[in-house]
């Protein structure tokens, strides 16, 4: 028995430990991504990735959905991140609910749809563009699904979507994580191959994490 409860809390203590962090890498990772939004206040073409995109950007569409979507990202990691911690979660539950509205309402009526807009121009031609797009169309049917379920008060549902949901929505932090190690490690490939195979990288390794902690009842309401 006392192998067993020592064991028990051993897990427990492990458990603890992983979620907080990853709770604060999270934090760190949006911090970063905010850091990386600030060039692009000014507005102009000629910052990091717009060289890229010079023969769009005069396109309104295009560019007002950029910077829609790279100035709502942070406001949506940081809004769902919160959605996961059961403090919160139990003794404050106004605040749950205002940011989860808060993320709900930017991911399907801002971030998603400029997402989809920007994945139809994205670098790396149709497979990536294809990436893109399926995966800002599935962030935003999760999403929805989610909001549905927590409107008919299935909250283990509704928690499990949300982690589908969010984890999708660290694609922006786990693309330009990719981007990082394969310039770091000089990965032996062209600029296309490179781009298309981390635009894969970057949400589906996310989803299958998120069925795991799923599956092991981490971070659901019960």
């Amino acid at each position: 028995m006392k192998v067993a409860h020592y064991t028990h809390n051993l897990r427990a203590k492990l458990t603890w430990f992983f979620k907080s962090l990853l709770f604060l890498g999270i934090i760190y990772a949006s911090y970063l991504l905010i850091l990386l939004s600030i060039p692009y206040l000014v507005l102009k073409p000629s910052i990091e990735f717009l060289r890229t995109k010079e023969l769009i950007y005069h396109l309104d569409w295009w560019r007002i959905s950029f910077y829609i979507h790279v100035f709502s990202s942070p406001i949506v990691i940081l809004s769902g991140l919160f959605q996961f911690n059961r403090s919160i979660l139990r003794s404050y539950k106004s605040i749950h609910r205002s940011l989860g509205f808060t993320y709900i309402l930017f991911v399907i009526l801002v971030s998603g749809p400029s997402g989809i807009l920007l994945g139809l121009y994205a670098n790396g031609g149709y497979i990536a563009q294809i990436s893109f797009v399926v995966l800002s169309s599935s962030w935003i049917l999760f999403t929805l699904i989610a909001y549905l379920k927590v409107r008919k008060h299935e909250y283990q549902s509704h928690s499990k979507w949300m982690m589908r949901s969010y984890a999708l929505t660290l694609s922006a932090v786990t693309l330009r994580l990719y981007a990082y190690l394969f310039d770091l490690f000089n990965v032996p490939l062209g600029p296309t191959e490179t781009y298309i195979l981390i635009a894969y990288l970057s949400w589906i390794p996310n989803l299958i994490f998120a069925e795991i902690c799923i599956k092991k009842d981490w971070f659901i309401d019960k």
